[in-house]
């Protein structure tokens, strides 16, 4: 028997995973805290990440045989800013993705330096959430402390990094930081000059799946392991598709969590110039497409929880699905993929007062469906092909959401048995290095299993088409009344 282990550092909390090649056995999680010092601003100790992460893995191995472990790897919030000095010590709390704070230095990038050249050096725009503008904010307002830079991270490398004493990272979650050739799969020079740091402060890249040392001797020892392999592993979005099996070309998945999420692996490199959609390499050594919408499943629970306060039966909005003119603007907290405005915010269209609180609440899942449908048309006229598309996140226990979900993209859905997002993507990863072709093979198909299938209605979708030629107008005119 051997073991592998995957390690999720996400932002609330780590989650482990023990998995033998075709079963997870085991989860174990410990949470920390967020800082927000200040009004939009989210930050956290790095040494956090580390200590809990130890205390989980001690917890998850304490009943097997630890001599069987034999490789850990990652899965990772994107987009922190980690800095050590010279003598490896963490110089500030680090800048989560979530971090607003880089507004002032994202415009600078996006309008002064330019999207052209932002695209041309590295795939994608400016986002707050991106590495990049964090950097320069430091360099702009912390000048002492960014002198005292000798290593440049993200969240994951830096645990990777006190476990192995190697520099490391990976090309998925490198794409993320906008001084990552996306293309090229290396460090954008063009970008190192912008941000005022060099190659030096930078870790050396490597694909997902490879192994970049051994636990530290004496970690290994505390922990009660023998020589363990440690793989770099990916992003969390990246390691969530391996983690779901989004691994061929044209495979997508979508999330329907807090946020919504949509994942498109590409065989080849091509960057969206006209649109916020994220070009990024993928931890099985291909490239994917992503998109964000910042309100889905979160747009569900406000117009639920807080508007109609109460608990609610789903059919009652299904009697209005394909005769209501009632449309929903989902962007609550403004929106990233595809229209980049942080300061919009969401509408209700086409209120008579004839309009229930049931047509209302189908005109907020259609909302977030067509905020869906409007990247993954983007990404389709990049010529990528999507027929179908696995789908998880709390949303999708709602039965009536995947049936309008699948209406209005035209796909077919499927639900996939294993929901365990990037931990099983980090283990799978850890696997798939230590395992021949044909072994590892056996454990996709162990963990890749799709319960159920939602297909589109040809009816609705011809409403919901014409329908969402109608939604398209919406941002438009609203989006000058802020």
């Amino acid at each position: 028997m051997k073991y592998y282990i995957g390690v999720d550092v996400g932002t609330s909390s780590v989650k482990v995973m023990l998995i033998d090649g075709a079963r997870a056995l085991k989860t174990v999680s410990r949470d920390y805290p967020v800082y927000y010092p200040e009004s939009g601003w989210s930050e956290q100790n790095p040494e956090d990440w580390l200590s809990q992460t130890l205390s989980a893995v001690s917890e998850l191995t304490a009943d097997i045989d630890k001599s069987a472990v034999e490789a850990l790897s990652f899965s990772g919030q994107m987009h922190g800013l980690v800095t050590l000095d010279e003598n490896d010590a963490v110089i500030r709390p680090a800048i989560l993705w979530n971090d607003g704070r880089s507004e002032k230095q994202v415009d600078y990038l996006n309008n002064t330096l330019g999207k052209s050249f932002l695209l041309d050096s590295t795939g994608n725009i400016a986002f707050a959430g991106f590495t990049a503008p964090k950097v320069l904010w430091m360099y702009e307002n912390e000048r002492e402390k960014f002198d005292r830079i000798s290593k440049i991270m993200l969240p994951k490398d830096y645990v990777a990094y006190m476990l192995t004493g190697s520099f490391a990272t990976d090309t998925s979650d490198a794409a993320g930081t906008l001084y990552f050739d996306t293309e090229k799969r290396s460090w954008s020079r063009e970008m190192l000059d912008v941000l005022h740091i060099n190659e030096n402060m930078l870790p050396k890249v490597y694909e997902s799946d490879e192994c970049i040392g051994f636990i530290k001797d004496e970690i290994a020892a505390s922990l009660g392991f023998g020589k363990v392999k440690v793989i770099i592993g990916a992003g969390d979005n990246a390691a969530s598709a391996i983690g779901t099996g989004t691994v061929e070309d044209g495979s997508c998945n979508i999330s329907l969590g807090t946020s919504g999420t949509v994942f498109v692996t590409s065989d080849s490199y091509k960057c969206d110039r006209e649109n916020a959609i994220h070009t990024f390499c993928s931890a099985n050594r291909k490239y994917h497409y992503l998109a964000c919408i910042l309100s889905a499943a979160s747009a569900q629970k406000w117009w639920l929880e807080d508007i109609t306060s109460s608990a609610y039966e789903f059919e009652k909005a299904a009697e209005y699905a394909g005769k209501s003119d009632v449309m929903f603007l989902p962007y609550l907290m403004g929106e990233r993929s595809p229209v980049n405005d942080t300061k919009v915010r969401g509408a209700f269209t086409g209120l008579s007062m004839n309009t229930s609180k049931d047509e209302m609440t189908l005109a907020v899942l259609e909302g977030v469906a067509f905020a869906f449908r409007q990247n993954i048309d983007i990404i389709r006229s990049l010529g990528v092909n999507i027929t179908k598309s696995k789908v998880c996140g709390g949303g999708a226990k709602n039965r009536l959401w995947l049936s309008i979900l699948a209406n209005v993209l035209n796909i077919t859905l499927q639900i996939p048995e294993f929901e365990h997002g990037g931990v099983l993507g980090a283990a799978m990863l850890a696997a798939k290095n230590c395992m021949s072709a044909e072994e590892y093979a056996e454990t996709e198909k162990a963990f890749y299993p799709v319960i159920r299938e939602i297909y589109p209605d040809e009816t609705l979708v011809k409403y919901y088409d014409e329908k969402y030629r109608r939604y398209l107008k919406i941002y438009p005119a609203v989006k000058e009344i802020k």
